[in-house]
């Protein structure tokens, strides 16, 4: 399979794609520690913007959902970004190299059910369960290693 290769000439701008809510928070104090300062619209959270200067005139950021960052890079619209390895996981893109964990935007992924069902229920039988999740890939992947077939409802949003 040919991989798409990105050419980015010494007039373009690198464009560095950063996830929006709790781990821009994170992300942030990170970049700025680097010198990439963006411009004051990037942190009015009522900016509709989606694409900012910074204080290097090569460099721009752009604020994407958090499951959106890894598709904006393989996809070649940023550059570089910052994204969890729950989203890296879910869209394993091969054009994606993961160079270095920056040991923030912590998460668990998990199995839940209902208490009156896990007093009766053994894991080790089921052969197909049906899950509402919002990895569907991970998910299919975690049970068919266990010999299981997910049946997968993609949902949305905070799962918590």
């Amino acid at each position: 399979m040919e991989q798409a290769v990105t050419i980015v000439r010494l007039e373009d701008k690198l464009v560095i794609a950063l996830p929006k809510g709790r781990i821009l928070d994170e992300a942030m104090p990170l970049v700025r520690a680097a010198g990439i300062l963006p411009e004051p619209a990037f942190d009015d959270p009522k900016s509709r913007l989606l694409r900012f200067a910074t204080n290097h005139p090569h460099i721009d950021i752009i604020r994407v959902r958090s499951f959106d960052v890894a598709t904006f890079v393989a996809f070649g619209a940023a550059h570089l970004g910052i994204a969890g390895n729950d989203v890296l996981m879910e869209f394993d893109y091969p054009e994606l190299y993961a160079p270095l964990d920056l040991g923030i935007g912590a998460c668990r992924l998990s199995v839940a059910e209902p208490d009156d069902l896990a007093a009766s229920d053994d894991p080790k039988r089921w052969s197909h369960v049906r899950i509402a999740t919002k990895y569907p890939e991970v998910t299919r992947r975690h049970f068919a290693a266990r010999g299981v077939q997910a049946e997968c409802v993609k949902l949305n949003g905070a799962m918590e």
